[in-house]
């Protein structure tokens, strides 16, 4: 269990609460003498809006609905089958819906709790009952602005309400009233507050921030807000020391927190806020400045001159990028500065000359380390910078000089970008064949140290010593095992003869830089806190700083001896540097003393990244007051180096901009005319790109993602394929009868047939069994007959020809069975012929297996229905195949009867679409090729190879040459010829018209042949339709009766899974029921030896009381009674009261006593027991002797009372204990007797169910008519009755509903006029009624005098306004008069309250007194009890006659309650008569 929060309420100390991100829970602890018992519950929560989930219970769910038809409603467990623990909590994904979110809670006064959620919701929680409250936030008019509050990270209770902190800086307090709260600011934070605490008597509070800082906020008419601890904003980034490193160092914070810390305490001197990201932080040793790097890209230098008070002096806006690395050299001449971006920015690190930067160098991106050499007799800086390369897995070496007079002559080493020329700083590069973590530069700049990162080992490198072009490979010549393990950081001491590690391992060692071999180490880190990031020595090598990369610390190391030949030469070397930096160091402290505090916004670098999205964005300009302080130093370099190169060369720019306008409009032109073209000869867009190299680049980008296209559609047409296969393979090659359908001729009418599948080895095998089965309880049943048949005395005639008829019989019976109505059989199965011979009867399906049998023989018949079907769909689909080849092969001959007659009419020719042949979509078939011998004869003879009569009509006689020539012309023998001609002519048409009527009676006669022959395989086609119809009707009708033995079954598995779950709940309860039995029998056992023990106690201190007067019995009587009396006396204990000015201001009041109180006020009463025991409390002319046991007697008493009111409590503790107890275990019975109601309702429905059958009958459709369709759903007493007989009542009840309409009729008409004149009547008396109260209200009339005076008044304004002038000096008379009096009641209150002051005083003393007194009489009337034994006998007589005249009274009172008893039985036997019905004989 989760637990982000555990509170005890401060009222009850029994009580606690834990919550998480997704529960509360409140626990109770119970006591019984030494044992503890802890109770949970769980608060059920609200849903994310604030609205409460009504869960119903899962267990013993009440609101199920109740199903008629359909069996019983059981619980969602159930139905999912689950029978173990896991059903008293289940509940669908559908019914899981997200509930509040809780962050922190307190205690109230009333035992409440307060629960503030993640989505902004306040709850209450009743500490008793759990019950949730979401209170209403009362919204203001003008909502907090700059800020929304969401969720509270704490909460602490206060008088009418809470003090909650948000994420964002503020407290707020919560003004609780009436179910509702509103938020007011009650204090403001520089960081998000994460705990909060008053003190006891809630005059103080304390506030904890999330950077560690504690705060003390004090009540009172002026509130004060103190910081009691401050601690810093993170963990530190890096450290330094200030030189020369012998009193103060500088720490560094990602949030841009510098701090100046003393050396000797380590304690914080100043702090300065950048209020940007910062990075790294570098001291510069030359003066009492620092720079620090920011992930904005600027540079701060900050003078700490002044150690109490540090400021910034200067910004450097280098560039974009992050800085990553600030490093000076030895001697504080260069800032090296190293960004992420892969460039190296040189700076001057003196003031004097406003650290003026000198220029750049690019080095690869991923720089690791910056190391210099600055030695005091030379006059240049070694610079080296280690990069890594991991794709290659290399690091890289980058190393130049700087010449100590660079910033006089940079603008001879810089270009006009302010790039430093290689060639001018001498830069070379060289190249490892492995990576390192860290490299320095030695300080005869000979030789490289690395600290290899994937590898333990430290190694060094030889420089070459002549130079070279290019890259050059360093080779390792010195390798020693670092025996630290984690990538590793080395550092040089001022003097360069120490090499100091750092690794994952937190180890820091010092190594000889010629050996590198270690001679002292330190573990100032764990590894578990990824050891140490950076450490930092001071010039003269006795101070170390550690710091540690994710444990938060920061370790100062001292030498525990330091001495020898080591100590003598870095001592030396630090005073040879402290000499040489003297001159250096008082001119630029001096310049930094007298430098001004530059006023820059701090916030604004933080801003930097949010303003260039925002100018990425939009083109307007940022409103800054320095334009120049936005834009880096890089930026500004090449804007000047644009500048000047424009200038330059302006002339050769405008032409070359001339000819690059010429050539754009060359290209618009041709661009233009290819529009024109089509597409096929249409150039792309990319085409007439003039850049080659962005052409290649598209080129090279289109083939990439034309590549990328391509497989993209390879894999998604695999996948189609895929899936296509897995289509085809279920709904196709599977299928043993493939699907396809039959469409008619002329009418749109499509048939289909059943697709089935092959039934498996197990279905028929399954199908075999049921059916062998049947055939044995048909057998045995046959043979339970003939046994009955015998036993009740057969002749023997029947049973010699019952052996002959036996087989008869059974015909019979199977005509029997099959010639049942279909009514009770359920379905039409039978008009398929289909034997149903082996189907139960459906009121007889009682048992499971026989309702899978059931199923089993029902999906049988569905199969060999639609055998039956299938078989006549393949036998009209082979009818339709014949009749398209005969329709085929006829129109073969119609074409060649159209063909000649050269009619234009279509060839109707029917064919097979796909969805009667559906496998031609499956199968793609080439084109049949041409037949090069059939194409040849239908060119060269028409197809023919020889004229037939058909050709008749095509025949033509050629006419006589002379017929050119005019008839006068003619001869007699061309007139013969002509004659001839046109005879010849006359016969030829006149055959041609018989053989023309011949084709078209032979076209009508085929095409009658062919419409009437699809016709009748339509109309055939139209019968297997309702075939069809029928056919898919008997299956919905079987299929529906097997989703009833389905939905039968499964809710008998549904019935099972609930008793079983019943079963093993009733189990669970009674092992707790054995638990709770067993608990309550401990409790009893433990309470009865409490008892006797509290019991004897009890006895001990009267026997001691008892035995007082023996004991001292030496003694006189009257010193006896003495003694007694202060054996009786109890010292007085003062309570500690609240203090009067905090009683108001604590909302808890006195809180409930615990243990370590008790021992304290008994600590306290023995202590106030040591006054009564001293010497001058002892009566005089007592023995002292006398006097101590005396003491010690009383002492015993004390003590032993003492123990008795303590085993009071345990006592009373005990029963509580054992009540409780008792509780639960009668609780526990309850749900066991629970369980068992529930265990024999389901019972009785599992048998209703199993009793209750649903059958399925067919009725007679349009016999059945409903009004309004209200269906009865209950059919307990229905029976079936024959149709004519309702009919017949049907028409007598009609005769004799038209007669009484009539007679109604009539009788509505008399009534109605009737109810027409008493209407009127009313009316007319209702208008009687408003004439005469007209009358009156018009005699009656009020006309006031101030109507009066109205009308009669001439200046009615000028009489009212003297009124109202008149009123007011009357209300400032009253008002002067009403002050005067407050005045004197104010006097006579304070004159009261000293007078009450006074009588608090009286009342206290008199209090005091009388406590006094109270005490004197309780030991007077112990003493007169003691001694009297005569009154205790008067005492139990008249208890006795106070018991016997109490007696007689309850008498009396007996029999007058009997007498009023008689009289009011005969009162209601005369009222119960009278409301009798009087039966009188008419």
């Amino acid at each position: 269990m989760d637990v982000d929060q555990m509170s005890f309420n401060p009222m009850n100390w029994r009580q606690l609460c834990l919550s998480s991100p997704s529960t509360v829970s409140v626990w109770t602890i119970e006591r019984s003498n030494q044992e503890h018992y802890f109770k949970a519950r769980l608060v059920k929560l609200p849903l994310e809006d604030g609205s409460f989930f009504n869960e119903t219970d899962v267990v013993f769910p009440q609101s199920l609905p109740k199903d008629l038809i359909y069996g019983p409603v059981l619980p969602l467990s159930a139905i999912a089958g689950l029978v173990g623990e896991e059903a008293e909590t289940f509940r669908p994904k559908d019914d899981l819906y997200p509930l509040l979110h809780p962050t922190m809670h307190c205690w109230t006064p009333t035992s409440d709790l307060y629960i503030g959620c993640e989505e902004g919701h306040l709850l209450v929680i009743n500490g008793d009952t759990l019950k949730v409250t979401v209170l209403n936030k009362i919204e203001e008019e003008s909502p907090l602005d700059r800020r929304n509050f969401i969720s509270p990270v704490t909460l602490v209770y206060q008088n009418e309400g809470v003090l909650a902190s948000g994420i964002d800086g503020f407290v707020y307090s919560f003004i609780i009233k009436d179910g509702s709260y509103m938020i007011e600011d009650f204090l403001e934070i520089e960081r998000p507050v994460e705990h909060m605490m008053f003190s006891p008597n809630y005059t103080m509070l304390l506030i904890q921030t999330d950077k560690g800082s504690v705060y003390i906020y004090t009540f009172g008419e002026k509130p004060i807000l103190n910081k009691v601890l401050d601690a810093c904003d993170g963990n530190f980034q890096a450290i330094d020391f200030i030189t020369p490193g012998t009193q103060h160092f500088m720490t560094l914070t990602h949030s841009g927190e510098v701090c100046v810390w003393w050396l000797e305490d380590c304690a914080c001197v100043s702090k300065i806020y950048l209020n940007t990201p910062a990075t790294v932080l570098a001291c510069c040793p030359s003066s009492f400045s620092a720079a620090v790097g920011t992930e904005s890209g600027s540079v701060y230098f900050i003078s700490v001159y002044n150690e109490e008070s540090p400021q910034v002096v200067h910004e450097a806006f280098l560039s974009e990028s992050s800085v990553q690395h600030v490093v000076y050299d030895q001697r504080g001449i260069f800032l090296l500065v190293g960004t992420s971006e892969g460039k190296v920015f040189v700076v001057n690190a003196n003031s004097s000359s406003s650290f003026q930067i000198i220029g750049f160098t690019e080095v690869a991106k991923d720089i690791v380390q910056i190391s210099t050499v600055s030695l005091l007799e030379t006059d240049t800086v070694q610079v080296m910078v280690l990069s890594s390369l991991p794709e290659a897995g290399r690091s890289r070496l980058e190393m130049f000089t700087l010449p100590t007079l660079l910033s006089q002559v940079s603008t001879t080493f810089t270009d006009e970008r302010g790039r430093l020329k290689d060639e001018l700083i001498h830069k070379y590069l060289y190249e490892l064949e492995h990576t390192l973590s860290s490299a320095v530069l030695d300080f005869q700049s000979k030789q490289i140290h690395g600290f290899c990162s994937q590898v333990p080992y430290i190694c060094s490198y030889l420089l070459p010593k002549k130079e070279h072009i290019g890259i050059y490979i360093l080779k390792p010549y010195q390798k020693v095992q670092s025996r630290q393990y984690g990538p590793g950081i080395l550092y040089l001491s001022s003097h360069g003869l120490l090499l100091i590690t750092i690794a994952k391992c937190g180890i820091l060692c010092f190594r000889d830089v010629y050996t590198l071999e270690t001679f002292a180490w330190c573990r100032s880190h764990s590894h578990q806190g990824h050891g140490i990031q950076s450490m930092r020595i001071s010039m003269d090598g006795q101070n170390i700083l550690v710091n540690g990369r994710d444990d938060g610390t920061l370790v100062y190391l001292k030498w525990k001896r330091f001495g020898g030949h080591l100590a003598n030469d870095i001592l030396d070397y630090y005073q040879k540097l402290l000499i040489f930096l003297s001159s250096t160091m008082d001119k630029e402290n001096d310049y930094l003393s007298r430098t001004p505090k530059v006023s820059i916004d701090l916030a604004s670098n933080s801003e930097r990244t949010k303003q260039k999205a925002s100018t990425d964005s939009s083109q307007d300009e940022l409103v800054l007051t320095d334009v120049k302080k936005e834009i880096p130093w890089i930026q500004q370099k090449s804007q000047e180096a644009i500048k000047k190169e424009v200038n330059l060369f302006s002339k050769k720019r405008k032409e070359i901009k001339k000819g690059i306008k010429a050539l754009s409009k060359t290209i618009l032109n041709m661009m233009e005319e290819n529009d024109k073209l089509e597409n096929i000869a249409k150039l792309d867009q990319q085409e007439f790109g003039l850049d080659l190299e962005a052409l290649e680049r598209l080129h090279d980008e289109s083939q990439e993602e034309v590549a990328k296209m391509k497989k993209d559609v390879e894999m998604h047409n695999l996948a189609k394929n895929y899936l296509a296969e897995l289509i085809k393979e279920e709904c196709w090659n599977s299928m043993a009868v493939k699907g396809r359908a039959l469409k008619c001729f002329h009418i749109p009418c499509v048939v289909e047939n059943f697709p089935m599948k092959a039934r498996t080895a197990e279905e028929l095998k399954e199908l075999e069994r049921v059916l062998q089965q049947k055939k044995t309880e048909a057998e045995c049943l046959k043979l339970r007959k003939e046994i009955v048949e015998a036993q009740s005395g057969v002749t023997l005639v029947k049973k010699c020809h019952e052996e002959d008829d036996e087989e008869e019989e059974e015909e019979d019976k199977k005509v029997e069975c099959s010639n049942l109505p279909n009514y009770l059989l359920g379905s039409l199965s039978t008009d398929f012929g289909v034997d149903t011979s082996f189907l139960s009867s459906q009121l007889e399906l009682h048992s499971r297996e026989e309702k899978i049998n059931q199923i089993i023989l029902l999906k049988d018949i569905i199969y060999k229905v639609k055998t039956a079907f299938n078989n006549e769909f393949d036998a009209a689909y082979k009818q339709k195949e014949f009749e398209i080849a005969r329709v085929k092969e006829r129109n073969v001959r119609v074409r060649e009867i159209i063909l000649d007659l050269e009619l234009e009419e279509a060839v109707w020719q029917p064919e097979f679409e796909d969805c009667e042949k559906p496998e031609r979509t499956l199968v793609v078939r080439d084109e049949e090729g041409t037949n090069t011998r059939l194409q040849a004869l239908m060119d060269m003879m028409g197809g023919v190879l020889e004229v037939k009569k058909e050709d008749i009509l095509r025949m033509v006689i050629p006419q006589p040459a002379f017929m050119a020539k005019p008839d006068a012309v003619w001869t007699e023998e061309e007139r013969k010829q002509f004659k001839d001609y046109e005879k010849k002519v006359k016969e030829l048409n006149e055959e041609r018209d018989k053989y023309r009527k011949s084709l078209e009676a032979e076209l009508k006669k085929l095409q009658n042949s062919i419409q009437e022959s699809t016709q009748a395989f339509d109309e055939h086609l139209k019968r297997l339709f309702e075939r069809r119809v029928k056919a898919e009707m008997v299956t919905n009708q079987e299929e529906l009766k097997i989703n009833n033995l389905v939905f039968s079954l499964l809710l008998d598995e549904e019935l099972s899974s609930r008793e079983k779950f019943l079963n093993n709940y009733l189990s669970r309860k009674q092992q707790e029921k054995s638990q709770t039995s067993e608990a309550v029998q401990k409790s009893r056992e433990d309470l009865d030896v409490y008892k006797e023990h509290y019991d004897n106690l009890l006895a001990e201190d009267k026997v001691m009381d008892r035995s007082f007067k023996k004991e001292f019995a030496e003694i006189p009587s009257h010193q006896v009674d003495i003694l007694y009396k202060l054996f009786k006396r109890r010292p007085r204990i003062p309570k500690q009261k609240m203090h009067s000015d905090t009683t108001h201001v604590v909302p808890f009041g006195e809180r409930p006593g615990s243990g370590k109180l008790n021992k304290d006020a008994f600590a306290q009463l023995m202590k106030a027991m040591d006054e009564l025991d001293n010497i001058s409390s002892m009566p005089e002319g007592l023995d002292p002797l006398v006097w101590n046991r005396f003491c010690m007697t009383r002492r015993a008493k004390v003590e032993n009372e003492q123990k008795v009111k303590q085993k009071a409590a345990g006592l009373l503790e005990m029963a509580a204990f054992l009540q409780k107890r008792v509780e639960e275990d009668e609780k526990v019975q309850q749900e066991i007797e629970r369980v068992f109601h529930e265990l024999i309702l389901l019972q009785d429905e599992k048998v209703r169910f199993q009793l209750n059958l649903t059958i399925q009958i067919l009725l007679k459709q349009g016999q059945v008519e409903l009004e309004n369709f209200q269906l009865v759903l209950e059919y307990a007493d229905a029976i079936l009755i024959n149709k004519n007989i309702i009919e017949d009542l049907n028409s007598v009840i009609r005769t004799q509903g038209q007669k009484k309409i009539a007679s109604m009729m009539e009788s509505k008409d008399v009534h109605k006029r009737i109810f027409q004149i008493e209407w009127e009547h009313k009316k007319m008396e209702m208008e009687r009624e408003d004439l005469n109260q007209k009358a009156w209200d018009i005699q009656m009339l009020f006309f006031s005098r101030d109507r009066q005076k109205f009308l009669n008044e001439p200046n009615y304004e000028a009489l009212i306004s003297i009124q109202i002038g008149i009123m007011e000096q009357t209300i400032a008379v009253i008002d002067k008069t009403h002050k005067k009096n407050v005045e004197n009641c104010k006097k006579l209150l304070k004159k009261l309250g000293k007078v009450s002051n006074q009588k608090d005083i009286a009342n206290y003393t008199l209090s005091c007194n009388l406590r006094e007194e109270l005490v004197a009489v309780s030991e007077r009337k112990d003493i007169c009890n003691a001694m009297g034994s005569k009154l205790t006998c008067e005492k139990i007589a008249k208890e006795r006659y106070e018991n016997m005249m109490q007696q007689q009274k309850l008498t009396n009172i007996s029999k007058q309650q009997a007498e009023e008893i008689s009289v009011l039985q005969a009162e209601v036997e005369r009222l119960r008569m009278k409301t009798f019905p009087a039966l009188v004989q008419m």
